[in-house]
């Protein structure tokens, strides 16, 4: 496994894009509307900032309401999700995702819950 990118949950995700666009000289590397909410991925030599704009309610929106705008997960690549899961599953580690399911760009995407993972919502990603 390998890191993919961080997912930053924004009210603005153009304004934040070109922000970070600037700063990092990180170019935009894919834009969708997925899942009720904007998805712009950010390019940087050893991964992605994927930026998250809700347009309905749903969890990015939640995360606003409480938190408001940061980083909302942590995502690794893996080229074997089912297996992932199950060395999760036997870790003791409470998965939201029993299942991969479909994510942003076209990838496979399940998530442990953060109260097993020090605090931290992480993503297995696989492409």
């Amino acid at each position: 496994m390998h890191f993919d990118h961080v997912g930053i949950a924004t009210p603005d995700a153009a304004g934040l894009a070109a922000l970070f666009a600037e700063l990092f000289d990180a170019p935009v590397a894919h834009e969708e509307t997925f899942d009720g909410m904007s998805v712009v991925f950010l390019e940087l030599e050893n991964g992605y900032f994927e930026l998250l704009e809700p347009h309905e309610e749903g969890a990015i929106s939640k995360f606003l309401d409480k938190r408001g705008g940061g980083i909302h997960h942590v995502a690794v690549e893996t080229d074997d999700i089912e297996g992932a899961l199950r060395t999760a599953e036997a870790a003791g580690v409470d998965r939201i995702d029993e299942e991969p399911r479909p994510g942003a760009w076209g990838h496979e995407v399940a998530f442990l819950h953060p109260k097993s993972t020090g605090g931290v919502l992480v993503e297995f990603v696989s492409h």
